[in-house]
């Protein structure tokens, strides 16, 4: 599998065309207006990206204030979504969020990484940032965690045991109720598809979006949620 940190150094654009291919049926928008009214929201955002998920909040009414440890992610969201959201450079480990002033927390496809990145201790590295999280919550606040179960699978399932014991750690320790979300990509073209899957997934997803000539490639995501 690729290095994701220096991906996310180096490979900003990149990885904004294959984000931007996800979830072309609008499941996760959805699924987050049913749990927090958006419209005039304060948020607090974990691991921005190159602002796929800020955008859905933008547009649904939101107003975000964000970090990511990549300096050219929070770039492209800036070229992407203009200057309607407040970012700070940093690393989530770092940072001291306000106790209070949110009515969402929210991380997306952030902190499982730290279950490869800090396999040594990856849940208190992950409970530390899940109570400042919870911390920046008003009564009444909701934190969502959003993560994968799985690519290219018709099945929802954590794709490998690292991350079946990092959700289970969600839902145990912390309580977390999850939801299952089918959130495809879709690509306007094969080649389009093995370039963005090759370089993100790797090789052998990508020969099996070439042997089944995939544009709409399967995605499944979970998001898991609490509130306050």
């Amino acid at each position: 599998m690729p290095d994701y940190r220096q991906l996310y150094a180096a490979e900003a654009e990149r990885y904004q065309r294959l984000v931007a291919a996800e979830d072309h049926e609008g499941e996760l928008p959805r699924a987050l207006k049913r749990i927090v009214e958006l419209d005039g929201a304060r948020v607090v955002e974990i691991g921005m990206g190159t602002g796929r998920v800020t955008g859905l909040l933008l547009s649904a009414g939101a107003s975000v204030s964000g970090y990511d440890q990549s300096p050219a992610m929070i770039a492209v969201a800036r070229r992407v979504l203009g200057e309607r959201f407040q970012a700070i450079v940093a690393d989530v480990r770092d940072i001291l969020l306000p106790l209070g002033g949110a009515d969402l927390a929210i991380a997306g496809w952030a902190l499982g990484h730290f279950c490869e990145w800090y396999a040594g201790n990856w849940q208190d590295e992950i409970d530390a940032v899940l109570s400042k999280m919870w911390g920046t919550l008003d009564r009444g606040g909701t934190l969502v965690i959003l993560e994968t179960l799985g690519t290219g699978s018709e099945q929802p399932a954590a794709p490998n045991p690292e991350l079946a014991a990092y959700y289970q750690f969600l839902e145990g320790s912390w309580g977390l109720c999850r939801e299952q979300l089918r959130t495809d990509y879709r690509f306007d073209s094969l080649e389009a598809a093995l370039d963005s899957i090759g370089f993100f997934f790797g090789p052998e997803l990508a020969d099996r979006v070439r042997a089944r000539r995939w544009q709409v490639v399967p995605e499944w995501t979970g998001l898991w949620w609490k509130q306050k």
